[in-house]
């Protein structure tokens, strides 16, 4: 079976699924004959039997189609009802924030016993590959990250068939403003000194793209090689295999939490090397170039 890929574009009709096959994107709801195909949620939630004929186009590409290098690229997954991103989940990562704040490193949540925690942020936030984000912050870092997209709902999902509730697979930028994660007004001690909205929902915050590989393509997401550039300076190299909470574990998690549904985004956490870390961050005219094993590369501007 011939390879394909999912991405969202830009057209006269509006935003429409394509189907990425050597170079060339075709309208995935024309190719098919099914409508509903117009969205990548519906093609994810469309399970097997959608996957099957999308192979099918693949093996044998109607005319037409448009190069892939020309298409206006989207968000490869429209409005997802939540992003869900786990916090500390690289340890490397971890110890080293804590120094760039002078505190003491503490034992990772698995040592303590604990779960995984969460944050969220809003699909209103995502921004598009080769997008631009405007820098509203003095202290914008960034954060390369493996993006699961759930394909098939779930509640209660037992660990060793979590990943079979995984559609694909993408690449996320948990864009950070560090100077609002803090109220500086409050006091230290003080439970609402602490602001997630303001630190990690806001316009761009979270580039996502450039498309969604099916998750049977992509391969163990626990053995990926995670890169990130800012212009041509690597500032993050790291592998998914130094989790802290595997993919599958995330997963289980938030299903006792919560139905996981098609179009849900998991962003898995993110290793050393962050702005803070170096206490460098980004600045106009900056590129990020996050790159993750089997998925491409995501490119975001900053201006």
């Amino acid at each position: 079976m011939s390879r394909y890929t999912l991405v969202r574009i830009a057209t006269e009709r509006g935003a429409r699924a394509g189907l990425v096959v050597d170079g060339k994107i075709y309208d995935a709801a024309d190719a098919t004959g099914r409508a509903e195909l117009s969205s990548t949620k519906a093609i994810l939630a469309g399970g097997a039997d959608v996957a099957a004929r999308l192979h099918r186009v693949a093996d044998h590409p109607p005319t037409g189609g448009i190069a892939a290098a020309s298409a206006q690229l989207l968000p490869p997954i429209d409005e997802p009802s939540a992003i869900f991103c786990i916090g500390a989940n690289y340890k490397d990562h971890a110890i080293s924030m804590a120094k760039a704040h002078g505190l003491a490193p503490e034992p990772t949540a698995r040592e303590l016993g604990l779960p995984p925690w969460f944050f969220i942020k809003t699909s209103h936030s995502l921004a598009a590959p080769n997008g631009e984000v405007v820098l509203r912050s003095d202290k914008l870092d960034w954060e390369a990250e493996l993006a699961a997209v759930i394909g098939r709902a779930g509640r209660d999902v037992p660990v060793e068939r979590a990943l079979e509730h995984v559609g694909a697979y993408t690449i996320g930028n948990d864009l950070s403003a560090r100077d609002r994660a803090f109220r500086q007004t409050i006091r230290e001690s003080s439970p609402f000194r602490f602001d997630w909205v303001a630190h990690k929902n806001f316009e761009g915050a979270c580039p996502l793209g450039p498309a969604l590989v099916p998750a049977s393509d992509v391969g163990d997401p626990q053995a990926l090689s995670i890169k990130l550039w800012v212009n041509e300076d690597l500032k993050q190299s790291s592998n998914t295999s130094q989790m802290i909470f595997s993919l599958a574990e995330q997963i289980a998690f938030l299903s006792t939490l919560i139905t996981l549904r098609p179009g849900d985004v998991i962003l898995t956490g993110t290793p050393a090397g962050t702005g803070t870390e170096s206490k460098s961050f980004l600045k106009r005219g900056d590129r990020i170039t996050s790159e993750i094993e089997n998925l491409d590369r995501l490119i975001t501007y900053i201006r």
